[in-house]
């Protein structure tokens, strides 16, 4: 009877549980908090958190070469997920905002600084040139370009990176408050923008083929993303294939949202995730975000005070590639500090921007390290 108990025991997680995996099944308990009990992007956190958990309890093999969630990791690892992620988001985005306010471009491109920044601070602790580019793009706060260029230049560190920008941008509402309140003062938060100029409909049938065809001949190394991207949001702008639409924008979305955040989730082994290397990554990443986040609002104070104080700094937060994410958490500061104030619309400017921003960054470093 001792010796079926004991083997029993032997034969369960519990017997072989090791402190590491214990703290990461506590952080995946945390983050699910945060995702049901505060609402922070439970679409990508809950999913990454649950894949999280079950990878670091011992003996599901889940993950092992025969596991269910490393056959799944196979579009991550491969790159697949991401360009079909990219064609969801085209397909779900209004460009309008940026048509009708091109300046928005700027915001866009100051909020990828934190990019290059990353890359910097990555070659001087002893990254190679490729592992900097990838570690580099999680400032960009675009967890699909993250990882297709990683895949493509360090598949050795895809967990890592995938984990940090997935979660970067889910924590994005805990994240960009503090540094946007830091960087502008209550009379710049309270700034009312005038509503933006109506764009016509062929203005948004143009603007994905001109951009995809433009983008893709200057950088050819981005074409994945930016054509997918553009496609994505030709055929909602088209409006003339309602179902394909219908289907990018829910049921493709959620399922590949699901896969592709469990697999993350599930390459958060303790092992992996608790070294010296992990944490490094984690950390640039944290500062490379912070810093995109920075320099998009402190480029919007510059064009506050050059637009005679009519346009509000903080959607230059929004220039980071985290979308709607950064650009909902403008509009409740706006709307807290003014409640008459209204700022989605102008702050999915530079959003989408931003969009267009990490994935020409990741071209560009695609170009220079394949």
């Amino acid at each position: 009877m001792l010796n079926m108990l004991n083997e029993f025991w032997l034969s369960t997680g519990f017997s072989v549980i090791s402190y590491k995996q214990l703290i990461m099944i506590f952080v995946s308990f945390i983050f699910l908090y945060l995702a049901i009990k505060k609402g922070y992007e439970p679409y990508l956190l809950i999913p990454i958190s649950f894949g999280m958990l079950l990878v670091n309890l011992p003996k599901s093999n889940l993950m092992g070469q025969d596991g269910l969630l490393n056959y799944l990791y196979m579009g991550t690892k491969l790159g697949i997920y991401p360009p079909l992620i990219f064609l969801c988001v085209g397909a779900s985005t209004d460009f309008g905002p940026l048509i009708a306010n091109p300046k928005s471009i700027l915001l866009g491109a100051a909020a990828q600084f934190g990019i290059f920044f990353a890359f910097i601070g990555a070659i001087l602790l002893g990254f190679s040139g490729a592992q900097a580019a990838a570690i580099g793009i999680i400032g960009g706060a675009d967890g699909p370009t993250a990882i297709y260029l990683t895949s493509k230049l360090a598949k050795d560190l895809l967990g890592p990176i995938a984990l940090a920008a997935y979660s970067y941008m889910a924590l994005v509402p805990i994240i960009q408050p503090p540094i946007i309140r830091l960087l502008t003062t209550k009379e710049e938060r309270q700034v009312k923008m005038e509503q933006l100029r109506p764009v016509s409909k062929t203005e948004k049938v143009l603007f994905p083929v001109v951009v995809a065809t433009f983008t893709i001949l200057l950088l050819p190394s981005s074409a994945p993303l930016i054509g997918m991207l553009m496609f994505g949001n030709l055929i909602k702008e088209s409006s003339v294939v309602p179902k394909l639409v219908e289907t990018a924008q829910n049921s493709m979305m959620y399922i590949i949202t699901i896969i592709l955040g469990l697999t993350v989730g599930a390459k958060a082994e303790a092992d992996i995730v608790l070294s010296v290397q992990t944490i490094g990554i984690i950390l640039l990443g944290l500062t490379a975000f912070s810093i995109g986040t920075a320099s998009g609002v402190l480029m919007g104070k510059l064009m506050y005070r050059l637009s005679g104080k009519k346009i509000n700094p903080m959607i230059g937060a929004a220039g980071v590639s985290a979308v709607p994410m950064s650009a909902r958490v403008v509009q409740k500061m706006g709307a807290q500090e003014n409640p008459s104030n209204f700022l989605l619309m102008h702050a999915m400017g530079p959003n989408v921007a931003g969009v267009i921003g990490s994935a020409v960054a990741a071209g560009i470093l695609l170009n220079i390290f394949k």
